[in-house]
């Protein structure tokens, strides 16, 4: 995964968003595939995590997913483990938080 930006995109952003955007299709519950786009990236006990939010619904959720990698390569996988996900999901309010601070 290239060109990553380690901070979410608000409407009040003031920087350049002219570049790549990295998609992904993820496939729901129930079946349906979403374009997802990544829009950060933070790390928690040496382990990476991605936020995705739905391309065509941008003002839905987000959805965090464990970064893995393999080779050269990188895949997202998700946070089964309730106490990973619990751990993840309140340092990522904590960054939105102090994002909403900082703007």
């Amino acid at each position: 995964m290239s060109d990553k930006h380690d901070h979410v995109h608000g409407p009040d952003c003031e920087h350049d968003h002219e570049h790549d955007e990295d998609i992904f299709i993820v496939t729901d519950e129930e079946g349906k595939e979403h374009e997802m786009v990544m829009v950060y990236t933070f790390e928690s006990q040496d382990q990476a995590y991605a936020v995705l939010l739905d391309r065509n619904d941008p003002e839905a959720d987000g959805v965090i997913f464990r970064v893995e990698e393999e080779d050269d390569d990188a895949f997202l996988v998700n946070i089964e483990d309730e106490e990973e996900w619990t751990r993840v999901v309140a340092i990522y309010e904590e960054i939105v938080a102090n994002d909403g601070e900082t703007n």
